[in-house]
């Protein structure tokens, strides 16, 4: 990046740099003229895995559970689990574990086809008698003046029909759709409802009164106000949060994926048992539903591919699907599929966390690594410009990452979560010391391993995050607090320290699934850490100016805005008592300074979808007296100073 130094020379002869800790009292002096490696704009990247209701139930807007009968309906119905995760401090939570709809009619109305299935491995039969017989789903959320559409799939006898599709709410309100004939052959009919009233309870029906049987192939309903089957309101807070960057499909779900599930027919894509965590993979979601929410949120994808169970073979062919052209056999195939040019999807992590035992496909150090170069030389042979992120962990696995395979990747992954500790400053210093605590390492490795010397591979910590306390929305849906967006902002800090290093972040994982963004069945909301992420992506500069630490508890950052024009200044405060920090802001504009303040004084305060805010993002103009700005108790508070 090239520095403007018309502003810099105007202001560096005042400002003097600063080693270490200043003494109490003593002002921050921001040494302008001294800046550092600009921030990446990839450090305020996200991650989104095929887990819990981070995607389903969470951003794909599909309010069925199990469209596509995975499970096998039985007369028995008793469709959900529960389960704990001990090793993050989790209490119980429920997961589908059983097929969710309901026999309609007398004991053996229902039975499963696995003969012919029109996808997966089995399709529902139902036998009339001439009396009411079908299937239900129960549970569904739906809004008043809301329209949901969809489709329903059906073959069958003739004197089966008619078949009516029929949505039942808790009030008793019914909206009813008739289909008056059938085709012994399986055809799509579509489907649509007008509600009246809102209603946490209803029931979604697909009965017959006639006799012979029909059989439902899958059926599909979502919000009519759905964005390319994405959820209008979560698509909203996304392009609020403004991330440039999604990691995608995982995440320990990766190495048990393969990518081929994800493709063609969404109806005739067939639904798995997650391979890596609870419940099932509809496979609703693949390349081309991912790369359609990536161009609405004009940002850009970071595919990680299976080196885990899968094979270099078909990590190749998935690059070839994604980037070739329409002249090789897997650019073809995407372009029947419907995406006739080439994605040139740029980042792509070979494999995800290959170096622990829980990882399908783990392997010894030694073999992998070779893998890695086999993968690595196979992807590129399809495309030479792409960029390629390897697996690491700070210690012997990335040393030996970069031992053996420093020629084979541009980037290499970190990942880092942490627990709860019982006190708050502590709790929120977390998140930096081990962003640090990489950061100190990968230095080391740069001076002692041979192999590094000429080269620049910066870090991509991809996965980041608190993760601890009950599982709320979902598996792995905990709740954050003000204490952990206080933490996140303490984070970012540290990899603006760090930014010749640092070149990826990506937060995990984005929705539900400990994300930044928390969904009910008809809301969703911003959680603290969220707030925190959007307001830096926002607001915070983009080259750091060095500057000295305040003694205490304050952790202050500062960057030149990209213009030269301004700086931000970032105070974390993460003790109930208010501060003032003196800055030195001799040539700037102190009486028209912009604030942005996160703050609240119950570190334990949160969000929660569809009710009131307990934590906000409060804007202001202020004038800054005697150079000296405010910290709160518990916040968050930046500052944009304009030059004088």
């Amino acid at each position: 990046m090239k520095i403007n130094t018309r502003y810099l020379v105007a202001t560096a002869a005042s400002l003097v740099v600063m080693a270490g800790q200043l003494t109490a009292g003593e002002p921050v002096k921001l040494n302008t003229g001294k800046v550092n490696t600009p921030i990446s704009p990839y450090i305020y990247g996200q991650f989104i895995e095929h887990l819990g209701r981070c995607i389903y139930g969470g951003i794909w807007a599909e309010i069925l559970e199990d469209r596509k009968f995975y499970y096998p309906i039985t007369d028995t119905y008793n469709p959900w689990g529960t389960d704990s995760d001990k090793q993050w401090n989790a209490g119980e939570f429920r997961f589908l574990n059983g097929s969710p709809w309901k026999v309609i009619g007398a004991p053996g109305t229902v039975a499963m086809d696995t003969n012919k299935p029109y996808v997966g491995q089995q399709t529902p039969l139902i036998h009339c008698d001439g009396k009411l017989a079908g299937i239900s789903q129960e549970g569904l959320s739906v809004l008043k003046g809301h329209k949901y559409e969809g489709r329903i799939i059906l073959a069958g006898d003739a004197t089966a029909a008619p078949i009516l599709v029929r949505l039942v709410s808790d009030k008793g309100a019914v909206h009813e759709q008739k289909i008056a004939h059938l085709t012994p052959g399986f055809k799509t009919y579509e489907i649509e409802f007008s509600v009246g009233t809102n209603s946490e309870n209803t029931r979604l029906e697909i009965v017959s009164k006639g006799k012979g049987s029909f059989k439902i192939g899958t059926v599909s309903l979502m919000p009519s106000d759905n964005i390319q089957g994405w959820r209008r309101d979560v698509i909203a807070l996304l392009k609020e949060l403004n991330s440039p960057v999604y990691r995608w499909p995982g995440g320990n779900f990766v190495s048990g994926y393969n990518w081929r599930d994800g493709i063609g027919n969404r109806d005739q894509r067939p639904p798995r048992k997650n391979p890596a965590w609870k419940g099932v993979e509809h496979n609703d979601v693949g390349i081309h539903e991912y790369m359609e929410l990536m161009a609405l949120l004009k940002t850009e994808p970071y595919v990680a591919v299976n080196t885990g169970l899968g094979t270099v073979e078909e990590v190749a062919a998935e690059v070839e699907y994604c980037n070739g052209t329409t002249a090789t056999p897997m650019g073809k195939l995407r372009a029947k599929n419907g995406h006739s040019a080439p994605y040139h999807i740029k980042w792509w992590a070979v494999g995800n966390e290959m170096y622990g035992k829980w990882q399908l496909g783990h392997m010894p150090m030694a073999e992998y690594v070779k893998k890695h170069n086999q993968v690595a030389e196979a992807m590129w042979k399809v495309d030479p410009q792409i960029k390629l992120v390897g697996v690491g962990a700070a210690g012997d696995w990335t040393k030996t990452m970069f031992t053996v395979c420093a020629g084979h990747m541009d980037l290499i992954s970190e990942h880092i979560y942490c627990k709860e500790k019982p006190d708050v400053q502590e709790h929120t210093k977390q998140l930096a010391k081990s962003i640090q605590r990489v950061a100190t390492a990968h230095r080391e490795y740069r001076n002692s391993i041979p192999e590094l010397k000429g080269k620049n591979i910066r870090i991509a910590m991809d996965e980041w995050n608190f993760w601890y306390g009950n599982y709320i929305y979902g598996e792995l849906g905990c709740r954050y607090y003000h204490k952990d967006g206080l933490g996140v902002a303490m984070g970012l800090h540290e990899y603006f320290r760090n930014s010749d290093l640092y070149f990826m972040a990506n937060y995990a994982q984005t929705v539900n699934v400990i994300g930044c963004i928390k969904t009910t069945r008809s809301a969703a909301a911003f959680e603290t850490t969220g707030l925190v992420l959007k307001l830096y992506r926002q607001h915070f500069g983009s080259v750091p100016i060095e500057l000295s630490q305040p003694t205490g508890n304050l952790d202050v950052s500062a960057a030149w805005t990209a213009d030269f024009k301004a700086i931000t200044v970032a105070v974390v405060n993460p003790t109930a008592t208010a501060e003032t920090l003196a800055l030195d802001l001799t040539a700037f504009n102190t009486d028209k300074v912009q604030q942005w303040l996160i703050q609240n004084s119950d570190p334990q305060s949160f969000n929660e979808p569809g009710k009131p805010p307990g934590v906000i993002i409060k804007e202001s103009r202020v004038k800054i007296a005697k150079n000296q700005v405010s910290a709160p108790g518990y916040s968050v508070a930046l500052y944009r100073i304009p030059l004088r």
